[in-house]
């Protein structure tokens, strides 16, 4: 297969530092004939920085629905497009996953390329068993986010979350009430920036820790698994 074939690119962009966009995915952007961005002004303070002038398409979870049909007739026609999220590796708890669906079904061909992405250096760093894990994104903010975290309780696999910093508290101690105030878990944010902190202990520990210390920037969540043991 040759990149001529391929009608869609996913394309990993910084999770934060900006040197950890690869060549392949400059090289990339730089051949396709558009661009289709989560947000446009951020993707458009990234191609300013990598000197890349290409067309650039708003495609975001509120559009992507109506947008999908028209993006696969054009790349029937032979326009070939990169699709890329604020940050990290689209469709990973982001928008992306309809598209591919539909370009597979319709015989076109998709490319993801390997790149950032934050929950891996979250488990990697976070010390907890990496061997086995689940991916869980992030937890429903209302309804069915109890049901949820009940269908955890005897996960014995590592859990990764994403949270925001206004919900973290929330989660932590619905987390705690749900499996043990003894449970090891770890908070990493600002990954690969140049204040990024991971926070390790038991969920009472990071509780305590919080109350006292300000919240900000992406954060990702790992949570270790039940002791098979218990």
């Amino acid at each position: 297969m040759t990149e001529k074939e391929i009608n869609l690119f996913l394309v990993p962009t910084p999770i934060g530092n900006l040197k950890d966009i690869t060549l392949r995915a400059i090289e990339t952007l730089k051949s396709v004939d558009v661009i289709l961005a989560e947000d446009t002004r951020t993707t458009g303070m990234l191609l300013k920085h990598l000197e890349i002038s290409r067309p650039l398409q708003s495609y975001h979870i509120f559009n992507e629905h109506k947008a999908v049909e028209k993006l696969v007739d054009r790349m029937k026609k032979g326009e070939k497009f990169a699709l890329v999220s604020d940050a990290g590796t689209p469709a990973i708890s982001d928008p992306g996953f309809l598209l591919v669906r539909e370009v597979l079904a319709e015989g076109l061909e998709v490319q993801c390329l390997p790149g950032p992405t934050a929950f891996v250096p979250a488990l990697v760093n976070s010390g907890l068993p990496n061997d086995r894990f689940v991916f869980e994104g992030f937890l429903p903010h209302k309804k069915g986010r109890k049901t949820r975290i009940e269908s955890l309780l005897e996960e014995t696999r590592t859990m990764i979350f994403y949270e925001s910093p206004h919900r973290l508290m929330k989660t932590l101690e619905q987390l705690a009430e749900a499996f043990g105030g003894d449970r090891q878990a770890c908070v990493s944010r600002e990954l690969t920036k140049l204040h990024e902190e991971n926070v390790r202990g038991s969920f009472l520990e990071l509780i305590e820790y919080y109350q006292t210390n300000p919240l900000k920037g992406e954060i990702v969540l790992v949570v270790a698994g039940k002791n098979p043991k218990a």
